[in-house]
């Protein structure tokens, strides 16, 4: 039994595919700097990804009527993650499956505070690689 249809919605396959690929651009970007071990994040950084993960399963819970309770360990892990870097809690839920706490930017991905816009820092190795 075929659950999901070949066609998406609009500009659902495109989205998906575009997160699918910043994903993996991610990944590409991080892992040079870790060595082993953890770096290359900065705090807004580690936010960003996590509201990313979380939006996206909100978005994977509307696929499947059981999808919400199986992708509940992906928003305890998130919490627990949050909770050791510190960072913010993610915003809390209405029954609606809407963010309770009102956007206060238009941007969707930038609900907690505005940033400031600053020159960029060239990057440095991590101590202890070689150049």
């Amino acid at each position: 039994m075929e659950l999901l249809p070949t066609i998406a919605a609009p500009g659902v396959g495109e989205r998906a595919d575009a997160a699918a690929d910043a994903a993996c651009h991610l990944y590409d970007a991080v892992v040079p700097w870790c060595g082993g071990r953890p770096g290359g994040w900065s705090r807004t950084a580690a936010e960003d990804a996590a509201e990313t993960i979380e939006t996206t399963a909100h978005a994977l819970a509307h696929i499947h009527p059981s999808a919400e309770v199986i992708l509940a360990p992906v928003h305890a892990a998130l919490a627990d993650l949050r909770r050791q870097l510190a960072l913010a809690p993610a915003d809390p839920l209405t029954a609606d499956g809407v963010p309770a706490t009102p956007r206060t930017v238009g941007n969707p991905r930038r609900t907690r505070w505005v940033r400031v816009v600053t020159a960029p820092v060239p990057r440095q190795p991590p101590p202890g690689t070689a150049s």
